[in-house]
């Protein structure tokens, strides 16, 4: 029922967009697109997917640790594990495709149950650590900011500061989960208390070989410079432009307005994000055409995922 009401959110909102601006401008944006701009961006979803893969197969125990894993998970398996996830994202809330990705691991005999859960709940942690790193640098050097652009930064920075603080220290992870508990509905209490004991195995994990932790988040940084210069690489193939600086900071403004649980995969309220914070540079249409490219980054790893979804299917029921 809610994905329900989130797809008819996405609806609505897509529809007050196309109503008020010029749908035969937004064609004619992609019939006078560069070509090989468009092709070249687009295709940066494969290598994407690859390097996500492979972060995936390096977060595993390393061979010294075996009395943690029972198998290894080979590089191609890890790749169909991340587009399979990519096509729950696009029908579960609350990216539960991700968490589904723990149990498959668990059920094929990679990883205990707690340590999965834990190496995907690090996973999305580095996702969006660099995503904050990387939209905080922009903000503070972005040099068209009003009140509303002050207040963001200060958001994404103490969001930051937070994150790193929950990466960083136990005792302020134990805090932050129990103070949680304490003001959170029933609902999520329950799922605090998980996540929290997740945290503590990935701390456990993680801080035991710092070498390693080092590699699993210079990759993550590494992996989120190319996502925001593939949606830099999306605005040539409109023939447009706007400054790298300016899209350091507004993109992933749009990606984190995507995250909100208010509509489905993020549709709607990532694109009126794009056509407000890229005003300055781009026009409506264009704007709007963005926002459709940047929906592909998630559509086009969730078709190529579809095929690997039925190896997946009997397990995703028991789970």
């Amino acid at each position: 029922m809610k994905r329900l009401i989130s797809l008819a959110v996405s609806l609505l909102i897509l529809g007050v967009i196309y109503w008020q601006i010029d749908t035969r401008g937004l064609v004619q944006v992609f019939q006078r697109s560069d070509r090989l701009w468009l092709a070249t961006s687009l295709g940066m979803v494969i290598p994407l997917t690859l390097m996500t893969g492979w972060r995936l197969q390096q977060l595993m125990p390393h061979e010294q640790d075996k009395q943690q894993a029972a198998s290894p998970l080979p590089f191609w398996e890890a790749n169909r594990l991340i587009l399979v996830a990519c096509v729950l994202n696009m029908v579960l809330p609350s990216k539960m495709g991700d968490i589904a990705k723990a149990y498959f691991m668990r059920d094929r005999g990679h990883l205990d149950g707690s340590l999965a859960v834990s190496l995907v709940v690090f996973e999305k942690a580095c996702d969006l650590l660099s995503l904050l790193l990387w939209c905080a640098l922009g903000l503070v050097l972005y040099p068209q900011k009003g009140w509303i652009f002050w207040v963001m930064t200060l958001s994404v920075v103490s969001g930051l500061i937070i994150g790193l603080l929950l990466l960083g220290s136990r005792k302020f992870a134990q805090l932050f989960f129990r103070l949680g508990q304490l003001i959170a509905p029933k609902k999520t209490k329950a799922n605090l208390e998980a996540l929290g004991k997740a945290w503590e195995t990935m701390h456990a994990y993680f801080w035991s070989d710092r070498l390693h932790l080092l590699k699993i988040v210079s990759t993550s940084i590494l992996i989120w410079f190319f996502h925001l210069l593939q949606i830099w690489f999306f605005i040539f193939a409109l023939k447009a432009w706007a400054p790298f600086l300016a899209n350091l900071a507004l993109a992933p403004l749009a990606i984190l307005a995507g995250l909100l649980p208010l509509t489905f995969a993020g549709v709607g309220t990532r694109d009126a994000a794009i056509i407000a914070f890229y005003q300055p540079f781009l026009d409506t249409p264009t704007a709007a055409a963005l926002g459709l490219l940047c929906t592909s980054r998630y559509l086009l790893p969730a078709i190529v995922g579809l095929p690997f979804l039925s190896q997946y299917l009997g397990k995703l029921r028991r789970f």
